[in-house]
């Protein structure tokens, strides 16, 4: 692919409107540790095929599968582990939940991480994933259930 300025300033805005939400989206799957590097690579692969991906209708979407599969292969064969607040301060969020959310399947702890720890809406977290909205709502549902049920907040 040719390094010309296009290119490069197409890359580059696609880069900062992307790559945060990439890593967000890509740490209840892999671990906050592990997202980012997993994010790198991903984008890395965006820029080496930009001529195709970026004329993708979803190169955002297409990158997260290509980041969270470079992951699955090359990350650690371990629980996936949120940050915990530490010990010695008042907690702002309640203790037990990165150990309740480690227990909910991938597609539920994506949902919930995304819609409630990230405000995402239900048709972006759709259109990362590329699965319908309906299927989102589902893997929110499910996983504020067992969420409530771990932490014994059930309505």
């Amino acid at each position: 692919m040719p390094l010309d300025d296009t290119t490069t300033e197409s890359f580059s805005g696609f880069v900062a409107e992307v790559e945060g939400r990439l890593r967000r989206a890509l740490t209840p799957s892999l671990g906050s540790e592990f997202a980012r590097e997993a994010a790198a690579e991903g984008l890395a692969h965006g820029w080496e095929n930009w001529d195709r991906v970026g004329a993708m209708e979803n190169p955002a979407g297409y990158l997260y599968r290509v980041a969270l599969n470079w992951g699955r292969s090359n990350a650690p064969k371990r629980p996936v582990m949120l940050p915990r607040p530490p010990a010695h301060q008042t907690p702002w969020i309640e203790p037990g939940l990165p150990e309740a959310l480690s227990a909910l399947s991938e597609k539920q702890r994506v949902a919930v991480f995304l819609v409630w720890g990230h405000e995402w809406s239900l048709a972006e977290v759709a259109d990362l994933l590329g699965v319908a909205k309906g299927t989102v709502q589902k893997h929110l549902e499910r996983g504020m259930k067992k969420l409530r049920r771990h932490l014994g907040v059930e309505q």
